[in-house]
């Protein structure tokens, strides 16, 4: 092959390259009739005329659930939520994405609801290769029924980042050269349900469902989706540019702005955290809480 003939296939598989990768990224903002479909009871989903915001409810015969048409590999995903007001004991609210495979890999956003005048728990928790016990939980700043607030996975090769309001939360930092487990390979779909766990959800199990409180409804709005959406080719979604800006440098780390906040969450509105807890593991912490968070 001539040099003209090789710097010429050369050009082609680059331009290749970069449309597979501009097909494969997903911009969206807003129309949870286009991008999502009801996987659970229709009768207890109720969508706006313009598809900007839906609510699920809860009651004796039902919750409810929504996914994503598409499935992803890498990306920002942002939902805005409003919980459930008043008794919510038994209650979960559930935002999150999830490769539905075996060995599933999962990253997970959970509201525990709870008895009138007791705040809401949010549970953060990663399964990876299977395997989960990676729960954290905090209290949040403010009352998450009054309003709506924006709750983000930002997920790349190098870290999960958890945020609330743009208040990083929680960090699961990518630390396979170490032996830890890391979703970096299965595509996931974004999955919202609101369903009844009260075995388990508020005090351990001990506060159920009061169903004369009900029926309980939480609601949705102003989602983004900025991920690549999977082809079935993991070189469009692994590799670094302008389409994929999450696996750009500065989004592999927390920033020092971010490092503040971070700790600041830790401190204050901390109350659960796996690696703190030697008794459950019997003094053999998993791998990663003893390497840095960020």
């Amino acid at each position: 092959m001539s040099p003209s003939w090789k710097f010429s296939a050369f050009l082609l598989l680059l331009l290749v390259s970069m449309v597979g990768t501009a097909l494969s990224s997903l911009v969206s903002v807003g129309d949870f009739n286009k991008d999502f479909y009801i996987t659970w009871s229709p009768s207890h989903v109720n969508t706006s005329a313009d598809g900007r915001q839906r609510s699920l409810r809860l009651d004796q015969e039902s919750g409810a659930g929504f996914d994503s048409n598409e499935m992803f590999l890498f990306g920002e995903i942002d939902m805005q939520i409003k919980l459930v007001p008043g008794h919510s004991a038994g209650s979960v609210v559930a935002f999150y994405l999830t490769s539905d495979q075996p060995n599933r890999d999962e990253i997970d956003f959970e509201f525990l609801g709870n008895v009138s005048g007791q705040p809401y728990i949010l549970q953060t928790n990663v399964f990876a290769d299977g395997f989960d016990n990676r729960e954290e939980r905090i209290y949040l700043w403010f009352d998450p029924t009054k309003d709506f607030h924006t709750y983000s996975i930002l997920w790349n090769l190098e870290q999960i980042l958890f945020m609330v309001d743009w208040v990083p939360i929680r960090v699961y930092k990518n630390h396979a050269d170490k032996g830890v487990a890391f979703p970096r390979w299965q595509p996931m779909s974004i999955k919202v349900s609101l369903w009844n766990g009260e075995t388990w959800a508020t005090r351990g199990g001990h506060d159920k469902i009061d169903w004369s409180k009900g029926p309980f409804i939480a609601s949705f709005r102003n989602y983004k989706i900025d991920a690549c959406v999977w082809r079935g080719n993991a070189r469009f979604c692994r590799g670094e540019s302008e389409t994929n800006w999450w696996h750009k440098p500065k989004h592999r780390t927390l920033s020092p702005a971010q490092r503040r906040l971070f700790r600041w969450v830790r401190k204050h509105h901390l109350i659960y955290d796996y690696c703190l807890d030697n008794k459950r593991f019997q003094n053999k912490l998993p791998t990663e809480c003893s390497l840095p968070k960020y």
